[in-house]
């Protein structure tokens, strides 16, 4: 009885904050996950409902998500994602607003490996890198960038919807109001597809589309292409870092926004409504034991898919019931091994002679997607990148856990290896329709859109689209929300 008392408290706050009337703030906003899309949806939800609004964050891991770091030798990695691409406008914001400053960039040469030998090689020289392009697959690659291009500049418009206050409830909307039906139909046909009609060769596709698509997802140019274009135009844009690690974005955003962090597992989300208004009853564990609370806004800010083992949330009193996210997501192991690299696999017996800190590979081994000669998190003005010869921290990429005959494979000997592993990306073609952002009244689902692209970015594009269309609710500014020809109307209010 003395663990209801607060319960009931919590409740009749809420409902009087409801009974006030629709001109007044939400009172509590409850945000499941502390990753980039967690952390950014509550930076957010505070921008839009100002600084009253109380708003707990749950976390059953670590704040960061796929934002994390691993510790190798007293110096610290990064074990998720490691870069950004510079047309990342919310991620540099936020490194603009917490104070943080950009990694100094460590210059390194990249090459893609074919099994038995390099498919292509990077040199110092851009014309001479060009040149090479061009010898081995013509204007492919020209073909690549102009479609790539075309790609981001309507992906783009989305940062001058979001400014005017648009927001949409589903991602097919919001792919509509960038590309049309272009963007939907990119849902729905292949990379290797849509390469193809605009003529870029299948030996360009097989040899260095792939690789960057393993590189990035762990998938092959059979994924959508919506999806691979966004993969795309990271490998061809300048690339950038946060010093001291990418996951102080996470705790930095949590911090300014002064959210509570509730360290626990969230069980279930269940509908109370009064008078007409929704109310939510979270649900949570914790080593303390179970315990819940009630909120006017819930924000779903982790994946929702049937084979995710580590989430076991259900939604209860909804009529119609929401289902559960279809589609299954793609296992990557990251790898952290200090050791020496086995040059001579590469084809290199001299090991200083080895001249690639980046590898990425096509189908073939199958193994590993890629292997990086990596740097820590932060970089002092004189450090300089290991020599082939010397022990260094490498980063795997892999689909599976790394055997002992495969890590021997890659190096002569190693001090250490340390693994993390992910549900990194949506196994792509594993899910029939796109979800929407919007499951109930003020009940939203965060991740949605990675179901059409997935990245740090992504996440930062879905957080702010799920706190406009969450205020756009509750103010019933409905003109705001999934609105068509958004172009012409921008154009029109500026």
């Amino acid at each position: 009885m003395a663990r209801a008392a607060p319960l009931l408290a919590a409740l009749t706050a809420l409902l009087a904050a409801a009974a006030a009337g629709g001109d007044a703030p939400p009172g509590k906003i409850a945000v499941v996950g502390a990753g980039i899309g967690g952390s950014a949806v509550a930076h957010f939800l505070q921008q839009h409902f100002g600084p009253r609004v109380q708003i707990d964050v749950y976390e059953k891991g670590t704040v960061g998500g796929r934002l994390a770091t691993i510790s190798v030798n007293k110096q610290h990695y990064e074990s998720g994602a490691a870069s950004f691409h510079s047309l990342s406008l919310h991620m540099q914001d936020f490194v603009k607003l917490l104070g943080l400053r950009h990694r100094r960039e460590v210059v390194g040469r990249s090459a893609i490996f074919g099994g038995e030998h390099f498919m292509l090689e990077e040199t110092d020289w851009y014309l001479l890198n060009l040149f090479r392009l061009w010898w081995h697959y013509g204007i492919s690659f020209l073909r690549l960038q102009m479609w790539v291009e075309e790609v981001m500049e309507k992906f783009m418009r989305i940062y001058k919807y979001q400014a005017h206050g648009y927001a949409f409830s589903g991602v097919e909307e919001l792919l509509y109001s960038l590309g049309e039906s272009t963007f939907v139909n990119m849902t729905q046909h292949s990379v290797a597809e849509s390469l193809l009609q605009v003529g870029v060769t299948q030996r360009f596709i097989d040899d260095v589309v792939s690789a960057v698509l393993r590189a990035s997802y762990g998938q092959s140019a059979a994924m959508p292409a919506f999806a691979g274009a966004m993969s795309l135009a990271g490998a061809q844009g300048s690339l950038w870092s946060v010093e001291g690690g990418n996951k102080l974005v996470c705790s930095g955003l949590l911090k300014l926004t002064k959210a509570n962090v509730i360290h626990a597992t969230v069980t279930s989300v269940t509908l109370h409504s009064t008078e007409g208004k929704a109310l939510y009853q979270v649900a949570y564990e914790n080593e303390v034991g179970n315990s819940s609370d009630f909120y006017d806004i819930v924000v779903i800010a982790t994946p929702l898919h049937l084979d995710n083992s580590s989430s076991n949330l259900t939604f209860a009193g909804f009529h119609p019931p929401i289902d559960d996210v279809q589609g299954s997501f793609q296992p990557t192991v990251v790898s952290l091994v200090h050791g020496y690299l086995n040059s001579s696999y590469f084809g290199f017996p001299d090991p200083k002679l080895f001249p690639f800190a980046n590898i990425l590979t096509t189908d073939f081994p199958s193994f590993f997607c890629t292997l990086d000669n990596i740097c820590p998190v932060n970089i002092s003005a004189s450090f300089r990148r290991k020599q082939p010869q010397e022990a260094a921290v490498w980063r795997v990429q892999s689909p599976k856990p790394l055997f002992r005959t495969q890590l021997k494979t890659l190096f002569r000997s190693y001090y250490s290896v340390q693994t993390a592993e992910w549900q990194a990306h949506p196994l792509y073609g594993s899910r029939p329709t796109l979800p929407r952002f919007a499951l109930h009244d003020q009940l939203f689902y965060l991740n949605a859109l990675e179901w059409a692209a997935s990245s740090v970015e992504v996440m930062a594009v879905a957080a702010k689209n799920v706190a406009l269309l969450a205020y756009n609710r509750w103010y019933q500014d409905l003109d705001k929300i999934d609105q068509k020809d958004l172009m012409h109307k921008v154009k029109t209010e500026l």
